[in-house]
């Protein structure tokens, strides 16, 4: 075999057999294959997919590329969350520490950011001192303590994934569904999980920009982890607007602190990120058997709010990762960015739409996200929303403000903002943020 022939086949439409994919994969990951190969086949496979045969075996691969952790000495039910990706989304931030304050445990590898949206890790990063590269002792270690845990990929773990991601961001291959179920899935099933809920986002800022595709994508993932003997469940969400108020690393872990701590004026503002956030942990309440029900998990999660545990539990997670917990609790102490920009309106009406891939891609050019895979992220950078989908407007009124260090991005950063917003004069109809419930058993509208 060689790589030229493999690209050729998947470029022709013709499926790749086990064989083929294991010398593929080993070979890329053994150095053997370079990245200008690599790209090339991951387009071919944008452009033709893969049969369902097909992805179930590239994610089994994928997952054997490297060790699978077994978790079976840590008592209790094993349960992960997974986003597909949005502009805004610090779900994992919130969520990981309420599920664990209510008892159950979550290992979860995390990936950075990708393409228009934000990633997990280069938020935690942005805490001072916090590690997300554990070796698998140490990995055990916090989870066994804490009853979370939140990394990203080592060397032992999925290496094939690890490098194929990267390389995803930055060659326009990221919106594949068989690419996208096996580097998630790949993922989730060597972290040592026994169920997982998935978060598939839907809209202008998600990589699945149709409901269509979106479902076809949960139900990919859902086929795969029950194929694979793990309970697991996803819901569609919207992302036609950013979720929460943030776009940004630092500023993201600070609207996370404040939800945490149930400062009322920053939750009402936040209502939508909370609403996903308590559906999801729920769900993964329910598959930990601390709860009957998605609704009953619903309740124990507001109750880890109320009574601080959750908060707690995320300051208990960030010192045993190396982080300084006291910044979480101080957040005024963190270094400012050079500039604080309002961007204002002289519109009058309602919010009828923000375009969050516009918002996710503007937030890029001031220092907060990747466009080479060597780039460093700027954790200061990003976008406050000042004004979400239904609110009113006034002529004058702050519509966002963004932060940076970067001069030449001042003047496009605040044209691309405000054009990103539309105005209408009537109050426009509220979607539902969380549209559907996947399992098993097939689809459901939610509730």
């Amino acid at each position: 075999m060689t790589p030229v022939e493999l690209i050729k086949k998947k470029r022709e439409g013709s499926t790749l057999n086990e064989e083929e994919l294991r010398w593929l994969i080993q070979g890329y990951v053994a150095g053997t294959i370079p990245d200008y190969q690599m790209s090339a086949f991951l387009m071919a496979c944008f452009f033709r997919g893969m049969s369902e045969e097909e992805t179930l075996t590239f994610t089994r691969l994928m997952l054997h590329s490297g060790d699978v952790i077994d978790l079976s000495d840590i008592p209790g039910i094993k349960v992960d969350k997974h986003s597909t990706g949005g502009v805004g989304d610090k779900v994992s931030l919130i969520l990981a520490p309420i599920v664990a304050a209510c008892g159950v445990p979550v290992p979860m590898i995390s990936g950075r950011g990708l393409g228009h949206t934000g990633g997990t890790l280069d938020k935690l990063e942005s805490i001072p001192g916090f590690r997300t590269a554990l070796s698998i002792p140490e990995y055990k270690s916090v989870i066994r303590k804490v009853g979370a845990v939140l990394i990203g990929q080592t060397n032992e773990i999925v290496p094939a994934d690890k490098k194929m991601y990267a390389l995803r961001d930055v060659t326009a291959t990221v919106e594949c569904i068989p690419l996208i179920a096996g580097s998630i899935m790949s993922k989730k099933l060597a972290e040592g999980i026994d169920a997982l809920v998935l978060d598939v986002k839907t809209g202008r800022g998600a990589f699945m920009q149709s409901y269509a595709r979106s479902l076809e994508l949960a139900q990919t993932l859902v086929r795969i982890g029950t194929g694979f003997g793990k309970e697991t469940v996803a819901f569609i969400t919207d992302m036609s607007q950013p979720l929460g108020t943030t776009i940004g690393n630092w500023l993201e872990v600070v609207e996370s602190v404040e939800c945490l701590k149930g400062k009322r004026g920053h939750a009402d503002a936040s209502s939508d990120l909370m609403e996903v956030t308590h559906v999801l942990a729920g769900a993964m309440l329910m598959l930990g058997k601390k709860a009957q029900t998605i609704a009953e998990g619903i309740e124990l999660s507001r109750a880890s709010i109320a009574d601080g545990s959750a908060y707690r539990k995320l300051l208990e997670l960030t010192a045993a990762q190396g982080g300084d917990a006291s910044a979480l609790e101080n957040l005024e102490r963190y270094p400012l960015p050079r500039h604080s920009i309002e961007v204002k309106t002289m519109e009058t009406g309602y919010v009828a739409e923000i375009d969050s891939l516009e918002l996710g891609l503007t937030s890029i050019t001031l220092g907060a996200g990747r466009r080479l895979m060597e780039d460093t992220i700027d954790p200061k950078a990003g976008i406050v929303l000042s004004k979400k989908v239904g609110d009113s407007i006034d002529a004058g009124d702050t519509l966002a403000v963004f932060y940076t260090d970067k001069e030449a991005a001042l003047e496009p950063a605040r044209d691309r903002i405000r054009k990103a917003f539309r105005f209408q004069p009537t109050p426009p109809r509220q979607k539902p943020i969380i549209l559907s419930y996947v399992e098993k058993g097939g689809v459901k509208t939610w509730m």
